[in-house]
């Protein structure tokens, strides 16, 4: 189910909404909230519900053996196990044909006559996000973050909140726990206009900035090999401009409906292409995995604590499991080593790069990030190459894109984005013109959402 859809819209938002609100106990609540969570991911593949439910039941366990075991062997134990195997879970349904495929590719090289077999694997949605959810709450549960809650339904709402169940942002349990802990008092009407607001600024984004630009480079794309140099460019943008607005707009629906509960969800994008460097990019840029990836795996590895080359070596392995967390393609690894080489420049020269003016430095930030986009939109390192040697030499052909719409879409996305405020950064207040405002960009949604097939927003994949 989407948040964009038709369905989600006139049946579980107004239902989840209503019965919540009729619910008074903390038990009914979170209760609800997870059989909600439950069935609107059963919506996708229901039997990818019981592979979340054992995931949620191994972690709730480790941190009843926190509370329980304060010795460092039992405390060790109920922090390296289920970490296993929740990653194990991971590595089996997203990088098993991965680890086949490059191993079949070396063997063809080496010209042996063996390949290793692949497996019919569906990846189940959202398995990168809840899986973070859960080892993060393992981690600071083993570190005294937090203290671990003996309340399974609490914890299993909290995995498997709807609003934020399949493409983050990655929430980490402290930064829900008191709204968790107080959603029994809970009052209704001091984050409805905010939630409202996000939700539907969040859909504007979605269908009426994103999926219109997607509807025009998604087919030139199919024949990127024909695209000319102004249209290779157009659509690096056009990918560059829709990934933003949907990923944001789908961050911006999940804060909005998270409100709607009483439940508050951090920022996940703060104007990520007003950016002075690649360091402050990853800032702005899906803040919530930036952070569980500096404090989660930067840090413990070292961080900038034990010289430059263990700097290096750190934010390098950092960004490649980055970019392999994105998607098991080595494309994906390719374009984290690209942001990890562009994070290692930054370090070195930033006493240089502070003297430019600052647009000039946000002018040449964004053009490194349209590059980057490139290797993360490519299908495979031929299309990647193929798409930007487009793009870097001259090249003629048959247009293959609608440029004149394509042109005023992108001048509208490059507004708002490059000069326009964040999500987080307006009032929300519902006075007349505003409401009035998001009436007709609410409606414009629902029009194009009855006039064409709803768009899966791009992180489902991750």
């Amino acid at each position: 189910m989407l948040f964009n859809s038709l369905p989600f819209l006139y049946v579980f938002l107004p239902i989840t909404y209503v019965v919540f609100w009729r619910l008074r106990t903390k038990t009914q609540r979170y209760a609800w909230l997870t059989v909600t969570g439950y069935v609107f991911y059963a919506f996708w593949n229901a039997k990818f519900t019981l592979l979340m439910a054992l995931s949620t039941a191994v972690s709730y366990g480790a941190g009843l053996g926190f509370l329980r075991w304060k010795d460092v062997r039992h405390r060790r134990l109920c922090l390296a196990l289920p970490i296993v195997f929740d990653l194990s879970l991971l590595a089996i349904f997203k990088y098993t044909n991965f680890a086949s495929r490059s191993i079949n590719l070396i063997l063809q090289e080496t010209h042996l006559n063996f390949r290793v077999p692949l497996f019919d694997i569906v990846l189940p949605l959202g398995i990168s996000f809840y899986t973070f959810h859960t080892i993060t709450y393992i981690v600071d549960s083993y570190r005294g973050v937090i203290k671990p809650t003996r309340n399974l339904l609490e914890f299993s709402c909290y995995v498997s909140l709807f609003s934020q169940l399949v493409a983050g942002p990655i929430v980490r349990f402290r930064q829900v726990e008191a709204d968790l802990e107080n959603i029994d008092r809970s009052n209704r009407t001091i984050d409805l206009e905010r939630g409202w607001s996000f939700f539907v600024l969040g859909m504007v984004k979605k269908v009426l900035v994103a999926d219109s630009i997607a509807q025009i480079i998604n087919p030139a794309l199919l024949h990127w090999h024909m695209l000319t140099t102004m249209e290779a460019w157009l659509c690096a943008l056009g990918y560059t401009y829709q990934l933003y607005f949907d990923f944001s707009g789908y961050s911006d629906m999940a804060v909005g409906l998270g409100a709607m509960f009483g439940i508050r969800l951090p920022q996940n994008f703060n104007s990520p292409y007003k950016a002075v460097d690649i360091s402050d990019f990853w800032g702005r840029w899906h803040i919530s995995l930036s952070t569980v990836l500096r404090d989660y795996l930067y840090i413990p590895l070292g961080g900038s604590r034990h010289g430059d080359w263990k700097t290096i070596r750190n934010l390098m392995i950092t960004m490649l499991l980055g970019g392999l967390w994105h998607g098991a393609n080595w494309t994906f690894v390719v374009w984290g080593a690209y942001h990890g080489f562009l994070l290692i420049i930054t370090l070195r020269s930033r006493p240089a790069l502070n003297v430019l003016p600052t647009a000039l430095r946000r002018v040449i930030t964004f053009l490194f990030v349209v590059i980057g986009w490139v290797l993360f939109r490519s299908v495979d390192f031929r299309m990647a190459f193929g798409f930007l040697a487009s793009m870097f030499s001259w090249k003629t052909g048959i247009h293959m894109v609608a440029w004149e719409t394509l042109v005023l879409l992108l001048l509208i996305a490059g507004a708002m984005a490059h000069f326009g405020p964040n999500t987080f950064e307006l009032r929300h207040k519902w006075r007349p013109m505003p409401a009035l405002g998001l009436g007709v960009l609410l409606l414009a949604c629902i029009i194009l959402i009855y006039g064409g097939q709803q768009s899966p927003f791009l992180y489902f994949q991750f």
